[in-house]
């Protein structure tokens, strides 16, 4: 049986050998915006774990853009020379396309990292001011976001533009906005967070007009081969919040401003939001979308078995999934993956003797590794 999710797929300029993507996962292990040891393991492990796209956590396009004191940036020479080296990695060892997500935290900037099972909270030591489109803390009890004023606007639609710079000058080949999860972007879209009486603020037209402007800023200075895309909260699961409707209304201008596809997540946004998780759960808002713009969608939640990864995509559903928690805990996933629907997968040639069909007799018949 013909696999979809092994099928290549190409987003501009950019073929991907397979439907696979490992979505940006926060690891709160950088040093002043630094990539670190860790995220060389971590990035490394993914650029020849059989995926077709990797993209990098949440990378901030400048310091108050970080959401914690371990968030990585992209805003000076020596961040980008540190992704340069992961990147090279890819590019010498791999067979995964390197992608990176750029984003501003907004007001859930200036946090504790999450790490060890602790909540997210304010950083109390050491912190900073965080931005956001008007002045409503994310919780009662958290420090107050100042409003953006022209000049706060104007400095960070310029941010995202310059760490667009150095992600092609490291190397990427793929670059996202992160417009989801209540950081800065998904902000300005969702009416619960976005109370400005100004021309960013009000309609639906007002409220996407910052994300629009730091969108095509971006895409003016990305290479023009290279593909673009956006990652988006389908809705707030609040009501009088950001819709599914809105998010389609959305897509569809992206699409005609140059976006490549849509990275379709939800929530995030408010504290008290209600949200159904289950297998598969936001699958049909990225179905949604794919229908109303025209555009790829990339499905992701709770995704975490090859047959529900390829039903997804089979239905119609998506065009690529996200394996998220499920890579994590299963770095090869993608070789299992393969191995399950009976394709052959990109394979290290120093791992080669562990593929089972070069030891399991009862796995003979399957296809092997493709060698790189």
């Amino acid at each position: 049986m013909d696999s979809k999710l092994f099928t290549p797929i190409t987003l501009r300029g950019l073929k991907l050998d397979n439907r696979i993507v490992v979505p940006p996962m926060c690891q709160y292990s950088a040093e002043e915006g630094n990539p670190t040891a860790w995220h060389h393991m971590h990035m490394g492990q993914f650029a020849v774990c059989g995926a077709g796209l990797f993209i990098a956590e949440a990378t901030a396009v400048s310091p108050e853009g970080r959401i914690t004191d371990g968030c990585l940036g992209l805003y000076t020479e020596a961040q980008e020379a540190g992704f340069r080296r992961i990147v090279d990695f890819f590019r010498r060892y791999g067979h995964v396309a390197p992608g990176i997500q750029l984003g501003h935290a907004g007001r859930k900037a200036s946090t504790r990292r999450p790490l060890l099972g602790e909540p997210a909270a304010p950083l109390d030591d050491g912190g900073w001011q965080p931005l956001s489109p008007s002045d409503i803390p994310f919780e009662p009890d958290w420090p107050a976001p100042r409003a953006m004023d022209q000049g706060d606007l104007d400095r960070v639609r310029e941010a995202f533009a310059a760490a667009a710079r150095r992600a092609d000058r490291a190397g990427f080949a793929l670059l996202e906005l992160h417009a989801a999860h209540g950081y800065l972007l998904h902000e300005f879209l969702s009416p619960l967070t976005n109370r400005r009486a100004d021309a960013y603020g009000g309609s639906f037209e007002n409220r996407i007009r910052f994300p629009l402007e730091v969108f095509q800023a971006t895409r003016a200075v990305w290479p023009t081969e290279k593909p673009m895309g956006v990652r988006v909260s389908a809705t707030d699961w609040v009501d009088g919040g950001w819709t599914p409707e809105e998010t389609a209304r959305l897509a569809a201008i992206l699409a005609g401003l140059g976006c490549d596809y849509i990275h379709v997540s939800s929530g995030g946004l408010s504290p008290t939001a209600r949200i159904p998780a289950g297998p598969g759960y936001q699958v049909r808002f990225a179905q949604r979308v794919r229908e109303a713009s025209g555009l790829p969608t990339i499905a992701v939640g709770m995704i975490s078995s090859a047959v529900q990864a390829e039903q997804i995509l089979r239905t119609g559903q998506a065009d690529l999934v996200s394996v998220g928690r499920a890579m994590l805990f299963n770095p090869h996933w993608a070789w299992q993956a393969a191995r399950e629907l009976g394709q052959p997968v990109a394979y290290p040639r120093q791992y080669e003797r562990g593929h089972p069909s070069t030891w399991h007799p009862a796995d003979q018949g399957q296809p092997g590794p493709i060698r790189r």
